[in-house]
């Protein structure tokens, strides 16, 4: 029996790594995606999150790739009841903002492309503070009142947004968000643990973070010195200090004590938080998958010395 966890506000019984699917349709064709997410789940995993926007930053792309190749893999492979599908709406050309409609035009969309009648987990990719916060709440609760949805929650909110969206769905009686996907990760600490960590624990809310390896630096592949092809490579370069290399560094050390892979310690650093439910993390390649897909339970000490080594 694979490994499960309940995530947090919900009854959805996760692997607790969620797989990114943000390369889908971009770095990774149908069938290299196919390929990841045939050895995903055999490897126990059961929890994708995907958006209608990725990956419409490719020419030639609309948005909706990704659903598009998760939708069809799903319905080629029957694995639909099996599968959790986190999927987002707010951020694709033609379907921006949490306007009441574009919601519910959105949600529709996603399920056609993701061939099915419902989603497990759907977010607000970004805060719209130009629409009430009871209307887009009321759309997520006419969404999971219909069947549609079977929860809704925040992605890119300030705590201080989440806090007045909490608070409309208890006064009014709404959908309420059950968790908050931001970035956190070994290289990027500070918004997350000074300002998002002490609302979440206030709300009861758990966090689920993306950019979880730090698009890739925390893989194991950038070392001093070397250079990496890489679709992301470009966005990492800001991480290349003493800083980022000795946290690299510590993650090859806790890597061998372990057996495992610096991007499998990096996962488990951000499980050590108790806040943290499920980090989000993807993969091209079944090599890039069995790198992450290991959930290991760091001593203290090592959770200390990676907490060290990327002091804020």
């Amino acid at each position: 029996m694979s490994q499960r966890i309940t995530l947090p506000n919900t009854d959805l019984s996760v692997y607790p790594l969620c797989l990114g699917g943000n390369v889908f349709g971009w770095s990774a064709n149908q069938a290299q995606s196919f390929e990841v997410l045939d050895h995903h789940q055999n490897l126990g995993g059961n929890f994708i999150d995907t958006a209608d926007v990725y990956s419409a930053w490719i020419p030639g792309n609309k948005g909706g790739e990704s659903e598009d190749i998760i939708g069809a893999w799903m319905a080629e492979r029957g694995t639909r009841e099996e599968t959790v599908v986190a999927t987002k709406v707010a951020k694709l050309e033609g379907r921006l903002g949490l306007s009441r409609d574009n919601i519910i035009a959105a949600c529709d969309d996603s399920l056609r492309r993701l061939q099915t009648d419902y989603i497990d987990l759907y977010y607000a990719h970004e805060d719209d503070q130009h629409t009430p916060l009871e209307e887009t709440l009321g759309a997520f609760d006419e969404l999971q009142r219909a069947g549609k949805i079977r929860f809704a929650a925040a992605s890119n909110y300030s705590p201080e947004r989440l806090k007045q969206a909490m608070d409309v769905s208890h006064n009014a009686g709404l959908a309420k968000y059950v968790a908050l996907q931001n970035q956190y990760n070994l290289m990027e600490r500070a918004e997350f643990e000074t300002n998002d960590a002490p609302m979440l624990t206030k709300l009861g809310l758990s966090a689920l973070p993306y950019f979880s390896l730090a698009m890739g630096f925390l893989t194991g592949k950038y070392q001093p010195g070397e250079t990496v092809e890489s679709a992301r490579s470009g966005g990492v370069e800001h991480y290349k200090t003493d800083r980022g290399w000795a946290v690299v560094e510590a993650l090859g050390q806790v890597a061998s004590e372990t057996y495992s892979t610096p991007s499998a310690v990096a996962l488990a650093w951000l499980r050590s938080n108790p806040l943290v439910s499920a980090p989000i993390a993807s993969a091209r390649t079944p090599e890039q998958l069995a790198a992450i897909m290991p959930i290991l339970n760091l001593s203290a000490e090592q959770v200390a010395r990676l907490t060290a080594a990327s002091s804020l």
